[in-house]
């Protein structure tokens, strides 16, 4: 990344003007230092204190990324929704795992996106912003770069990347809107399972009723906090799980995943600050449940 200093900026250190003008964090500016990237100044290195002049041609090399062992690349169709040079927004399929694990080795979202990188000469790992459960399918930010990825992080850690869920859930809600305000932290003895409890992190899931059927409602989900499972521990926690989410007492008869969608995804770009907004919509298994509910299937 090149920039020329304009009157603006004159005076300020590299590390200040790295962080306030282009949002990098002390840790980002120690791993290009460290990590084998350069920052140059008219083509000489600098240290972070070098003080910047009107003119200036600031250049960073970022280091070289690397992939993990069971990072290997697949091609496969990722449904993408929008691509640049610093992100990719896919449209995720239920049934597919985010990350390789012993569970899931290969055909995860990961291994499909390397493979993209690769078909466009690009070196990049995979860096998840929004994950998404395996059976949960929508909108999904991924950041293409470390320098992306650390500004989005940063973002989502601070609220500003908005999500909107479609779930079904068992039962009729008997209020249109409510929150459900519960700590969650992980179950005893399971490595996956996470439950409400007073020793938990705190987590905050809000709703509003968009549709009642016989047997299920579907709601509009949205998020103040992120915790692992959130959305399907705290429904079932107040007794509504959601439809084929057996792992969190959901029945299977209807669907066989847990019926929840990401619908919409909202958040400042990374680098242009410019404002984004994605929607899928609802995916066609979570609207045959609907139809078949509808009728009394």
């Amino acid at each position: 990344m090149k920039w020329t200093i304009t009157q603006q900026h004159e005076g300020l250190i590299i590390r200040n003007y790295l962080q306030q003008t282009h949002k990098m964090s002390k840790r980002m500016i120690k791993h290009i230092i460290h990590g084998g990237g350069s920052i140059k100044v008219n083509g000489i290195s600098r240290t972070v204190k070098y003080k910047l002049k009107a003119g200036d041609v600031v250049a960073v090399t970022f280091p070289e990324e690397r992939r993990g062992t069971m990072m290997i690349p697949e091609k496969m169709p990722l449904n993408i929704l929008y691509e640049d040079d610093d992100i990719l927004v896919i449209d995720k399929l239920p049934g597919r795992a985010v990350i390789p694990s012993y569970v899931h080795t290969s055909g995860t979202i990961a291994n499909g996106v390397l493979a993209h990188y690769d078909e466009n000469g690009l070196s990049y790992t995979f860096h998840p912003v929004t994950r998404l459960d395996r059976n949960t399918s929508g909108a999904m930010l991924i950041a293409k770069h470390r320098w992306s990825h650390s500004v989005l992080s940063d973002a989502q850690k601070n609220g500003m990347i908005d999500r909107t869920y479609f779930a079904m859930i068992e039962g009729r809600l008997p209020r249109e809107k409510g929150t459900i305000n519960a700590p969650i932290g992980r179950k005893d003895g399971s490595i996956i399972e996470r439950t409400v409890t007073e020793a938990g992190k705190h987590a905050v899931t809000h709703y509003t009723v968009l549709h009642k059927f016989r047997h299920h409602t579907l709601v509009r989900v949205t998020l103040e906090t992120g915790r692992t499972h959130q959305i399907r521990v705290h429904f079932s926690h107040a007794g509504y799980p959601l439809a084929g989410d057996d792992l969190y007492g959901g029945r299977t008869d209807y669907i066989d995943r847990q019926a929840l969608h990401c619908h919409q995804l909202s958040f400042e770009h990374p680098i242009t600050d410019e404002v984004m907004d994605f929607s899928v919509e609802i995916p066609a298994d979570m609207n045959t449940l609907s139809r078949e509910d509808r009728c009394g299937n």
